[in-house]
This record gives C-alpha cells, structure tokens and sequence, in this order.
C-alpha cells in the first residue's frame, strides 16, 4: 500500500499523545478509502476532477 500519511505530521498533529506503530497502517487505510469514494463520486458525477463535496 501507498503511504498516504506522512507520520511526522501525525505525530506533530497528536503531539500530547502516544501513537501506537500500528496506528499509522490503519489511518493510511481510512484515507485510502476516503479517497477511493471521492473518486467514485466524482465518476458517478461525469467528472474527472474530485472536488471536496465528494468527502
């Protein structure tokens, strides 16, 4: 799978918590879909470009 996260960026963004090492394949995994939908959306719209009301 693609890294969709960068972890510096997590950890910067929850730097009053601990991050499990897991964590990070799990989010990577929620983006991926959430990516997946917008462009499903998108191409159920007869459109190319994802555009934010695809979230």
């Amino acid at each position: 799978m693609a890294d969709l996260i960068v972890k510096a960026a997590v950890k910067e963004a929850l730097s009053d918590k601990n991050v499990a090492s897991d964590f990070y394949d799990a989010l990577d995994a929620e983006v991926k879909e959430l990516l997946d939908d917008a462009a499903r959306r998108a191409e159920e719209n007869d459109r190319k470009t994802v555009q934010p009301r695809d979230l």
